[in-house]
């Protein structure tokens, strides 16, 4: 995750029980690229250790005992000004009333005070606690200072109750971390949409006419776009993947949903990456086709093409600012993908051969060419679909500049 590469995180942790998931969020950063440094509270020992800390982050550890240490009162101020993010996951009712009132008290509550950088609060806390009115107005004047506060969950608590307290999972976590660390990034202000995942066309209330394709591409790239910035509506057929936290999500099925998904909305650049079906059954069986009927004899027509559609509609650019597309081929792949590229109107496509093994659908990997309408070209090795994402996104915020 570029966007996490040899960025600094200050992570809080505080005296709740789900201070055990936060040695998950702090390994996922680590392994991302980020210098993790941990603040435990005295609380937060009770259920967690430094060295746990210490041994997936491959850094120090600090506790309230530092801040009189051999670094003495300066300690707060080197640790508040070097991060480039303050997340606290999990976040007491405590450690909020002491961050909305300026209080500080310890170590992690007096290096909140010094940071100059954004906050993140995952609050954790049981009971009636979270919807407490002292909580709630702390929590307003914290969101009022510029603080992101993410969740509760809804769910069954420490004490038995169910309500509104659980620190929601790191994963979701480290998605809301790349959309504080993306504010400002070079696609800010911009709205891209980005489709992704196999269109399924009924044959019957029981079959579909579908393909391979596995809908990581897409999603990556709408996580790339999140990470640039972008506010990121994503159009996808059924994948099984989890969206990118920030991503407004379209659930489809069709291609013809897909296109009127599509023409619903308005953004910068469109990113065509889904696989889109080309044909679809001419009639759809009221009931399920039974195999003592024999074989049926299936007729096809022509699915709505998307693409061409959104052409005939952009012309000089009045609906997109930038269109980019993707050739999925099995053979003749440069000159398939140049003849889709003038075709559809495209600004650029990217075009990767299905047929090899390392790249193409149902794997993490990639090998794509792009080619551009001005008839230059740029061939990527094989890498992870996040990385053809990012390269892919550069391009875009280059002809959205």
């Amino acid at each position: 995750m570029s966007i996490l590469s040899d960025k600094h995180i200050l992570l809080g942790i505080t005296g709740s029980i789900a201070a055990y998931k936060s040695a998950e969020l702090a390994s996922k950063l680590t392994q991302a690229g980020a210098l993790v440094d941990v603040i435990l509270t005295d609380a937060a020992k009770n259920f967690i250790t430094p060295l746990t800390f210490q041994s997936v982050t491959s850094r120090r550890a600090y506790v309230d005992a530092d801040l009189w240490g051999a670094e003495a009162h300066v300690l707060h101020v080197n640790l508040g000004k070097r991060a480039d993010l303050l997340v606290i996951a999990p976040c007491t009712a405590n450690t909020i009333a002491k961050l909305a009132n300026g209080i500080s008290d310890n170590l992690l509550t007096i290096t909140a005070l010094a940071a100059a950088c954004p906050l993140l609060i995952a609050p954790a806390m049981d009971g009636g606690m979270f919807d407490a009115p002292a909580t709630q107005e702390n929590l307003a004047r914290l969101k009022n200072r510029g603080a992101t506060v993410i969740g509760p969950a809804q769910g069954h608590l420490a004490s038995g109750l169910v309500g509104a307290g659980r620190m929601i999972e790191p994963s979701e976590i480290l998605g809301h971390i790349r959309i504080a660390l993306g504010l400002g990034g070079k696609l800010a202000g911009r709205k891209i949409i980005v489709t992704a995942g196999g269109t399924q066309e009924v044959l019957d209330p029981v079959r579909v006419i579908t393909n391979h394709s596995s809908g990581r591409q897409g999603y990556a790239l709408a996580q790339a776009a999140l990470d640039a910035g972008a506010e990121v509506c994503l159009i996808t057929a059924p994948t099984g993947l989890t969206s990118p936290i920030g991503a407004r999500v379209i659930k489809v099925n069709s291609a013809e949903e897909m296109l009127d998904a599509v023409l619903s909305e308005s953004a910068d650049a469109l990113i065509m990456a889904a696989a889109a079906a080309d044909f679809r059954p001419k009639s759809i069986a009221k009931d399920k086709i039974k195999k003592r009927d024999g074989i049926p004899q299936i007729e096809l027509e022509a699915a709505p093409d998307i693409l061409k559609t959104v052409s005939s509609l952009n012309v000089g650019k009045s609906r997109y600012r930038a269109v980019v597309g993707f050739a999925a081929e099995s053979q003749d792949l440069l000159e398939n993908a140049r003849e889709k590229l003038k075709s559809k109107n495209l600004d650029f496509i990217a075009a990767n051969d299905i047929s090899s093994s390392d790249a193409g659908f149902a794997v993490e990997t990639n090998r794509v060419t792009l080619l551009f309408e001005n008839g230059t070209k740029e061939s990527l090795p094989l890498m992870s679909k996040s990385e053809a994402a990012e390269k892919i996104i550069e391009h875009v915020s280059r002809l959205l500049e």
